[in-house]
């Protein structure tokens, strides 16, 4: 059986249109709320593929909430572990915002994969992405400017997320990390703040100036 990574080459031959868009930052770094505004300015036909996963009533809450403030700006699709399937099942869009890739990496090691199944998990979702069919932002947080991992899981985790990152970044068109309030450009150059996250009080700040 093929896999993602192994496409039919005729397909390799297909225009690239879209772009390839990684954002990242930490928790409530304002990433997500930046990749959703942008996704606006990409096209009407919008999916949001979420990776999270409802354990427990709080993440429940969470997910329901995040829905509602989507509201009808975005299709909503959920898939916790078969991303690059659910990317390659996707025809009718402009734009698809992956939210988010760190979930889906902690999804897939709960779910008893090794880094090196992860990795080629990975390949597979980039194989996917290759053809560039639509607009693509992938949201991740980066969790390697912390303290190492007290369990070897945390650990592998961690590294897990780091190589990704890499992977996605060499092949991306666009690169965004959501630090200190702020939103900085990093691909293409030179590093720019784009615009500030959403204010205190709910206002969303400015557009993205890469629109």
């Amino acid at each position: 059986m093929q896999s993602e990574a192994e496409v039919r080459l005729e397909d390799r031959t297909e225009i690239k249109t879209g772009k390839l868009i990684l954002v990242g930052g930490g928790v409530r770094s304002g990433k997500s709320q930046f990749a959703a505004d942008y996704a606006l300015g990409l096209g009407m036909r919008r999916i949001f593929v979420a990776t999270a996963q409802a354990f427990d009533a709080e993440m429940v809450d969470r997910i329901a909430r995040h829905r509602t403030e989507r509201g009808e700006d975005f299709v909503t699709v959920e898939e916790p572990l078969q991303l690059a399937r659910i990317l390659r099942e996707i025809v009718e869009a402009d734009v698809v915002v992956v939210d988010c890739l760190t979930l889906w990496l902690s999804n897939l090691l709960l779910s008893g994969r090794s880094a090196n199944d992860i990795a080629r998990a990975v390949d597979d979702v980039m194989a996917v992405l290759s053809l560039r069919r639509y607009h693509t932002l992938l949201v991740s947080n980066e969790v390697g400017m912390g303290i190492v991992p007290e369990s070897a899981l945390g650990r592998i985790f961690r590294d897990c997320a780091g190589t990704t990152h890499q992977r996605i970044a060499s092949q991306a068109d666009e690169v965004y990390l959501a630090a200190m309030g702020l939103v900085l450009r990093l691909l293409p150059g030179p590093v720019t703040v784009v615009r500030a996250t959403a204010r205190a009080g709910g206002d969303k700040a400015s557009s993205a100036g890469s629109r």
